[in-house]
């Protein structure tokens, strides 16, 4: 039986063991978590591999976020991105900013941070309130 290594487990090889120890891909639980494969500090694949994680995580969050709180729907949306928007990179840098000016967030859930960071970096306007007249 023929056995094909994936790009991720030949750098694991060549490395020796280090990209393990640097790439906290596969276990992003927390803030902290995930402000560290938004603004790896490490190179080669392991990098490549947290920045993919990092934003398929920020667009799937996003995505979802959206079909929840649709423009003609109930309920307000927790933030409201202006269109257009940030790259996807640049939302994962901005991220990974605010996780480490909120060092009090670190270990709050990761979707519970990307919410907190897009709340206090995309406010939604405040509703007008309904005149006396409309009432």
């Amino acid at each position: 039986m023929k056995r094909v290594l994936s790009a991720g487990a030949l750098a694991l090889l060549l490395s020796g063991g280090a990209a393990l120890a640097q790439a906290p891909v596969t276990n992003v639980r927390s803030v902290q978590d995930l402000a560290a494969v938004c603004d790896p500090g490490w190179s080669g694949v392991p990098r490549f591999e947290a920045i993919a994680f990092c934003q398929g995580f920020l667009t799937s969050a996003g995505q979802y976020h959206a079909l929840l709180h649709r423009p003609q729907g109930n309920g307000r949306p927790i933030f409201c991105a202006p269109n257009p928007g940030p790259s996807i990179a640049e939302s994962g840098l901005a991220f990974a900013n605010w996780a480490r000016a909120n060092p009090d967030r670190a270990q709050d859930p990761a979707l519970e941070g990307f919410l907190r960071w897009g709340q206090a970096s995309f406010p939604c306007p405040t509703p007008a309130r309904a005149s006396r007249a409309q009432r």
